[in-house]
This record gives C-alpha cells, sequence and structure tokens, in this order.
C-alpha cells in the first residue's frame, strides 16, 4: 500500500470516528462504519482495500467515466476515491442518516433510488457489500444492469464467507447474521441477468476475503 492510500485510510478514519457513533452495532451494524473504525487499523484497512480494488477494476475496464452509481452506498467512501470533479456521483441508500452524513462530506452527490435512477446512464454502477442484504438480490441486480451506459461497468464486492472470512471474521469481534446469500449466488444470478463478466480479483493482496468482478451487459 503506498503512503497516498494510507494517508487516504488515516483521514477518513479519523473523520468518522469524530462524527459518528462506530460503536453503536444497532445503528450502524449493517453499514462498514464499525469496519472502518475498528479499534485494529490493519483490520479497518482491508475494508479500504477492497474499494481501491473495485475502483481499480472499474478503471481497467472503462478508464473514462463521467457517471457513477454507487448503490447501497452507505457513508459513500467509494464517493470519497473519486477526485475528478467532473465525474457526477449518484448514490442509493435507504438509510437516511448515512445519506445525509455523506451529503454533508460531498456536497456534490446526488441521492438517487432504483426507481429515480435514470437508465442507460452510469458508467461505473458500483454494488460493494450491499447485494448479499437483500433476499431479492436477482431483482436488484436486473435493476442495476439496467442503469448502466451501452459499455458501462457495473463492479460487484462481497465477503468470500470462506473458513478464513470467518476466523477473520471471529477474529474483529463481527457476525454476518443480517448476510442472506453469498457473493457466488450473486454472481450466479448476475450471469443470468444479461450480464456477462469481464473480469475479477480478491482482496486485500490477493487473499480470498472479499471477492470483487466487472460485469458488462452481454
Amino acid at each position: 500500500m503506498n503512503i497516498e492510500k494510507m494517508r487516504h485510510i488515516l483521514d477518513r478514519r479519523a473523520d468518522l470516528k469524530a462524527s459518528l457513533d462506530y460503536g453503536n452495532l444497532s445503528r450502524w451494524e449493517e453499514s462498514c462504519v464499525p469496519s472502518y473504525c475498528h479499534p485494529n487499523i490493519l483490520a479497518a484497512g482491508v475494508s479500504w482495500l477492497r474499494l481501491f480494488s473495485a475502483l481499480d477494476l472499474a478503471v481497467e475496464f472503462k478508464p473514462d467515466a463521467t457517471r457513477v452509481l454507487d448503490f447501497g452506498s452507505s457513508v459513500g467512501e467509494i464517493g470519497q476515491l473519486l477526485r475528478d470533479p467532473k465525474i457526477q456521483y449518484d448514490f442509493v441508500e435507504q438509510d437516511d442518516a448515512a445519506a445525509d452524513f455523506l451529503i454533508s462530506r460531498l456536497t456534490r452527490a446526488g441521492r438517487q433510488t432504483l426507481e429515480t435512477a435514470p437508465k442507460g446512464a452510469y458508467d461505473w454502477v458500483f454494488a460493494i457489500d450491499a447485494l448479499e442484504h437483500n433476499h431479492n438480490f436477482a431483482e436488484l441486480l436486473e435493476a442495476l444492469s439496467a442503469k448502466l451506459a451501452p459499455d458501462g461497468i457495473l463492479i460487484i464486492c462481497g465477503p468470500t464467507e470462506n473458513a478464513l472470512y470467518r476466523v477473520g471474521r471471529w477474529i474483529v469481534g463481527f457476525n454476518s447474521h443480517y448476510h442472506v446469500t453469498t457473493i457466488y449466488h450473486i454472481e450466479t444470478a448476475a450471469g443470468l441477468c444479461r450480464l456477462r463478466r469481464v473480469g475479477k480479483n480478491t482482496t486485500p493482496f490477493g487473499i480470498p476475503l472479499f471477492r470483487i468482478s466487472a460485469w458488462r451487459r452481454a
């Protein structure tokens, strides 16, 4: 990890810890806020590493994005990585407190719903650790694929739920009772939604804790 990325993590972590009741798991449990603010900086860093990897994968397959949709954005850490002011960052987040915090930090952000976000408009659509919280993940994939521009890229990320991941989650003191499916079932559903996988990786540093994949409309 380079110095710039480490500085980004430390700055964002400090802002979240100073501004949010991150230890209130009943409030933030289904967001990544407790992970970003975990006392162990190495454990916390894994949460940002998956964002860096997701963005790198998007850039690899479509480097000239100007409009981005972040589904299940929580407090908008993907948006924090989009430094180019020409990029329009829209997000979908049902939690008002998370959405309000996001907008307070990214004033250019536009809050959308799956109904209001325009179809065929987005160069990048991100679904980072969001779909596994939903029983209707196949329906959500259909809706997200419709938002892609003709050459747009959908980035899906989720925990592998393998033994290594489960051990890591136990060590840091979290559980995943709100995960109703796995990233592998989600990817299978994506393939049935007229989406074609064009790339994938695992993170951090190739260790299979999180699996990230890039998709285009078939």
